[in-house]
């Protein structure tokens, strides 16, 4: 490979346009056993199918990675940088670590995917600094032209065939912004407007609807208790009341809480709270529970939105 970069970066964070699985393969083997070769612990997350033909490819090397199902472990873009990438750095520190990491691939749908975008975007303030590469693939012929679009603003440096090239695309606040987009609940939601003393009222009338919609066991205590959260934070952070809706879209519950608070921070809930920190946990575990996480944040106000399968 021709390497026309030379960074002095801590932290290095390439994307890796592949063509077909032989690239794929011969790109993604060499990453890792080059950071195999020199100490570093390698970690992979990436959908199970390509999943395979990793483990495949390193043979009796892959005993020594971390390999991850990317549609199970990242299936909430928003629960990867504190449940994969974070918690995989953060248990190898000081030294050096290195990390596959695909996040987009052609079966996300058009509801996730601009949490995918905010995501990769956010990989770069939530490692700034750090020892740290990540490798981030994308299939350049099964993925539109505006993913790799993205993929180009999100990522200081390009893979492309036998060459790395600086992107001169690469704005990754610019993706956090545009993908920013404003939140509706649909024509049909059932709503509660809520303040500090309909806590316990709220989160018993999202339990009902939820139920009412098709949830149950788990599902429905994970909807309990993401609901709690978040209407407890419009409470303490919300300027004190909120509005909580509840739907149904194509085959999941969609539950959302708007408030008049405004999130500064863009790695909220995805920052993993400080050894003896109280408080400040409420976001990431709604992402922890969560199928997917979309939020909005101005000055009229935060909506927060996830949803749950049935």
């Amino acid at each position: 490979m021709t390497n026309t970069v030379a960074t002095h970066e801590a932290f290095e964070h390439p994307a890796l346009f592949y063509r077909d699985a032989q690239e794929y393969v011969d790109r993604t083997v060499s990453f890792v056993q080059e950071g195999l070769d020199l100490g570093e612990p390698v970690a992979v997350a990436v959908p199970g199918p390509n999943l395979e033909l990793i483990r495949t490819g390193l043979g009796a090397d892959a005993q020594a990675v971390h390999l991850l199902d990317m549609t199970v472990a990242g299936r909430n873009p928003g629960r990867i940088i504190p449940g994969v990438l974070r918690a995989f750095a953060d248990a190898h520190e000081p030294g050096r670590v290195r990390i596959i990491g695909e996040p987009v691939w052609a079966g996300r749908s058009t509801v996730e995917y601009p949490a995918c975008a905010q995501h990769e975007a956010l990989i770069n303030a939530a490692f700034e600094g750090r020892p740290v590469t990540i490798l981030c693939p994308y299939d350049a012929t099964g993925l539109d032209e505006e993913v790799l679009a993205d993929a180009r603003s999100t990522h200081p440096t390009v893979l492309t065939g036998d060459t790395e090239q600086v992107s001169d695309a690469y704005d990754w606040r610019g993706v956090v912004a545009r993908y920013n987009e404003a939140l509706v609940p649909a024509p049909d939601a059932a709503v509660f407007s809520f303040g500090a003393d309909e806590l316990y009222a709220v989160r018993a009338f999202a339990v009902e609807e939820a139920g009412r919609l098709g949830l149950t066991g788990q599902r429905l205590n994970d909807a309990e208790l993401a609901v709690a959260e978040l209407t407890t934070n419009s409470v303490v952070h919300g300027a004190g009341r909120g509005t909580l809706a509840v739907w149904a879209a194509e085959g999941q519950v969609v539950c959302e809480v708007r408030d008049a608070g405004r999130l500064s921070d863009p790695l909220a809930g995805r920052r993993p709270p400080a050894r003896g920190q109280i408080g400040g946990r409420g976001l990431m575990l709604v992402h922890y529970v969560a199928d997917l996480v979309r939020l909005h944040t101005g000055d009229e106000g935060t909506t927060v939105r996830f949803y749950l399968g049935r």
